[in-house]
């Protein structure tokens, strides 16, 4: 662990068992996952490793390509303890609320004592440096980012000039992530330690697989991408990026894509229209691509060509696939501002655990201050008020890419009420 951590002071005294904490998608669990687990446990020396993962949608603005209790059964069989959900209204963010809310879950857990995240750098000093000032802001920097969104610059770019930084620190997904869980630390004021592994194998947004007998990690975008082909000899492809286990559960699973939801995006957006209902209501749609929204609402496209005819240089794919999935599962910005307001979590969701880290589930109760969610039925006793419609608004978002699986495929599929929580 760097020295540079301004953390490792405050928790030498500490006698607390280290436990690692790992916010991820597993979209889907391959090869590059699985070594930074056992990277994570072997520098923190944690005995236990706590995973925070999206659910059923993830923070490009998409459905996860398999479920969320199918991808928590791989990440425990490839060396996870416990895995619990990060709510769908901020695993569907920017990179700056989907980090906030997954170190607040974290941290509300009270046992994580050191968070590891992948990244492009592999070094924890520049991306803290990065993160202090984009907390502190001072007037040098903001000048500077004023100044060069006077130029016409996106704001990510405007912020890579304004730092005054090379530009693949902060043009770097996981680099990018990585300043925001840090940046998250540091305004919680949270006792847990930054780990960073570099992040080994193919670039983050590499569409293409390596060759077999290759010792690089593939993407888990260039294994989206292999799963919607049909070409010769991609099983063998896949086989060899992800761990056996996962491979063994992959064989019944059925994938699921953006343009899965097209029907189901465009009768949202003809409700919306005929409701008179503006779309910047909704999460990361602004004034102007609300516009672009309503304009091209009878433009009956397929999911995907809907975000490719609506981004722009402003608007990012990204961005208009983030703002397309906000609108079809209801999350609006008053939605977003309260469960902000109520520190982004109000329970523990949990999709599965170890049977043998079952003291684990025992610390949590005892420690935390927001109750642990085993069973859906169970939630309208245990919460109340907001709590309760917030968890409903969650059970919303999951119940609709069920439905749209199910449709796929013509098999019956649980729902949140009658499927288990996943227990090995």
């Amino acid at each position: 662990m760097e020295s540079a951590s301004p953390w490792q002071e405050e928790k030498k005294d500490k006698k607390r068992p280290p436990v690692v904490g790992i916010v991820a998608e597993y979209n889907p669990f391959h090869n590059g996952h699985a070594y930074l687990i056992q990277e994570a446990r072997r520098l923190s020396g944690a005995a236990c490793c706590v995973v925070a993962m999206s659910g059923d949608f993830v923070q490009r603005g998409a459905p996860a390509v398999f479920d969320k209790y199918a991808r928590a059964r791989m990440a425990l069989l490839c060396g996870a303890d416990l895995v619990l959900e990060i709510p769908p209204l901020f695993a569907v963010s920017s990179a700056e609320d989907f980090a906030a809310c997954a170190v607040s879950l974290l941290d509300h857990l009270k046992i994580v004592t050191h968070l590891c995240f992948g990244s492009e750098l592999g070094e924890l000093e520049p991306l803290v440096k990065t993160a202090e000032v984009l907390c502190r802001e001072p007037e040098e920097y903001r000048a500077a980012l004023k100044q060069a969104l006077k130029l016409g610059l996106t704001f990510p770019q405007a912020r890579i000039k304004a730092l005054g930084q090379p530009s693949a620190l902060l043009s770097s997904p996981n680099n990018i992530l990585g300043v925001e869980y840090l940046k998250a630390l540091i305004k919680r004021g949270s006792p847990m330690i930054p780990v960073t592994v570099r992040r080994s194998g193919n670039g983050y947004h590499d569409s293409q697989l390596p060759a077999l007998k290759s010792s690089c990690f593939g993407s888990a975008s260039a294994i989206r991408k292999a799963l919607s082909s049909s070409c010769p000899g991609t099983d063998n492809l896949l086989k060899s990026q992800v761990p056996p286990p996962v491979w063994e559960i992959m064989q019944s699973l059925r994938p699921v894509f953006c343009d899965d939801f097209s029907s189901l995006l465009s009768y949202r957006l003809l409700e919306l229209q005929s409701q008179n209902v503006d779309p910047g209501l909704f999460g990361d749609v602004s004034p102007a691509l609300a516009s672009r929204i309503r304009r091209q609402t009878l433009d009956f496209a397929s999911f995907e060509k809907r975000v490719e005819s609506l981004k722009t240089r402003q608007y990012t794919y990204t961005r208009v696939s983030r703002s397309l999935i906000h609108l079809l599962l209801h999350i609006t910005k008053e939605d977003i501002a309260l469960r902000k307001g109520h520190d982004y979590v109000s329970c523990f969701r949990v999709l599965g655990f170890k049977k043998q880290s079952s003291p684990l589930l025992a610390a949590i109760k005892k420690e935390a201050p927001l109750p642990l969610i085993t069973k859906t039925a169970d939630a309208a006793s245990i919460l109340d008020g907001e709590s309760l419609q917030e968890f409903y608004r969650d059970l919303f978002c999951s119940h609709t890419y069920q439905s749209v699986a199910e449709r796929k495929y013509g098999e019956p599929l649980a729902n949140e009420y009658t499927h288990p929580v996943v227990i090995l």
